[in-house]
């Protein structure tokens, strides 16, 4: 494994993470506890130090999971995880008044097993409560020693500056992947000058990357991408030219479709660590192997190049959630 610092501000990590979502959330019933443990201690055994998860991933279970699996390791690794979204009659509800992110900390500190949350992201930007008064309740929960560091998931650019001038992020989370490149248009150029770093997640786009999907996939109500446009058999079908794409490349650098996908975001910036998850211990190690395809920067250019030439079909979220990010 390969170790790189998460922005300017931010603390040295394992250049691939471990985003632990899935494992007890929106991919279908809860993986067996025993065996999602198992594979976080496995994770961090083949040298990862960054793991993720959120508040309302389960909601409580993962926290839950990541807690527990960390507890005899918790001062050798970084956890990540996220308030801002609460459970209200079975919906999402955004919330980051002041007084649910105390409660909201307090919640993540016990279920964690820790006495202090390494990075905390607002999970989306909520409309009703100003960014500034987020990032001072933040300050405040920082001077109390209950956070080291902050960040945003999903936020648009503008807010990103409103936040950093308050209190400095850290980190910024966001979907980015050879199958959603929107974040190099304004997201990127703002992270570099204000030297915060990117947490990619999806890095794999969901897994349409490791080319396990075609038009005859399907999906059960419980999997997330049962609602996501760009799953439905038509544009799984359109977008197989990209999996092909990849396919080829990770030929050429006798490597996995996977490791290709994340050995190029890795090679786009030096401050930015993507955040696959899984619950399979094989591909666990595929992806861990991704530290370990060198591609050079003319490389990742050329690859680049050529996915401007791949047309993607398909919006990424439905139209409420994608309402809910880039603000």
């Amino acid at each position: 494994m390969k170790y790189r610092k998460l922005g300017e501000r931010g603390p040295k990590v394992s250049a691939i993470g471990l985003g632990c979502m899935g494992m007890s959330h929106g991919y279908g019933p809860a993986a067996d506890k025993r065996e999602m443990i198992a594979l976080i201690r496995s994770a961090h055994e083949q040298g990862v130090t960054f793991f993720d998860t959120a508040e309302v991933y389960g909601p409580y279970a993962n926290e839950e999971l990541v807690g527990e699996a960390l507890a005899p390791i918790r001062g050798q690794v970084v956890v990540a995880t996220k308030f801002g979204i609460q459970m209200q009659n079975g919906e999402q509800r955004l919330d980051s008044r002041p007084e649910q992110i105390r409660r909201s900390v307090e919640g993540s500190l016990r279920r964690l097993r820790t006495d202090v949350i390494d990075l905390y992201y607002q999970h989306r930007v909520d409309p009703a409560v100003p960014i500034e008064e987020v990032a001072s309740t933040v300050a405040d929960l920082v001077r109390e020693g209950k956070i080291r560091h902050w960040g945003l998931s999903e936020a648009g650019v503008g807010t990103i500056r409103r936040a950093h001038a308050v209190l400095p992020l850290t980190a910024i989370q966001s979907e980015y992947s050879m199958f959603w490149r929107q974040p190099e248009q304004e997201l990127l150029p703002a992270l570099e000058e204000l030297g915060i770093g990117l947490v990619p997640f999806s890095p794999l786009g969901k897994g349409f990357l490791t080319g396990r999907f075609n038009r005859e996939s399907r999906f059960a109500a419980d999997d997330f991408r049962s609602i996501v446009p760009r799953f439905t058999p038509e544009n799984l079908d359109a977008n197989q030219p990209l999996a092909d794409y990849v396919r080829h490349v990770a030929a050429t650098k006798n490597a996995t479709p996977a490791q290709i996908a994340l050995a190029w975001l890795t090679a786009r910036k030096p401050w930015i660590v993507s955040i696959p998850g899984t619950r399979s211990p094989q591909h666990l190690a595929d992806n861990l192997g991704a530290a370990e395809v060198a591609l050079s920067a003319a490389e990742a250019d050329a690859i680049g190049a050529e996915l401007d030439r791949i047309a993607i079909s398909g919006d990424r979220y439905p139209a409420a959630l994608a309402a809910r990010t880039g603000r």
